[in-house]
């Protein structure tokens, strides 16, 4: 049986929308560093679709590629984030001014 050091599940949607969308991280312990080949898994499900990415860490050179790998998600998502509430504002704010009219030619 293994044992996560970290272990997690957050569903993306509230549960009045019946959603399945979530996100499921795994993080099996190493036991103080005496095991290295352990499961290291980020799952992202959107209704149907679903993909997984590995975190290995057994090796050195792995470790380095894992944690760039993570970094470099975070990085994108915070950028993306960025640009949806951008455009969220934007909306909003052609909302807020109604409907624009066709000009006569």
């Amino acid at each position: 049986m293994s044992i996560f050091s970290h272990r997690k599940r957050v569903f993306l949607n509230p549960i009045s929308t019946g959603h399945t969308s979530y996100i499921f991280t795994e993080v099996e312990s190493s036991r103080g560093g005496e095991y290295k080949w352990g499961h290291y898994m980020l799952t992202i499900a959107d209704c149907r679709r679903r993909i997984q990415l590995e975190f290995f860490l057994g090796t050195k050179q792995a470790r380095r590629r894992s944690l760039r790998k993570i970094n470099l998600l975070i990085d994108v998502l915070t950028r993306f984030r960025d640009a949806l509430i951008r455009e969220r504002d934007l909306i909003e704010k052609g909302e807020s001014r109604g409907p624009k009219r066709a000009k006569k030619a």
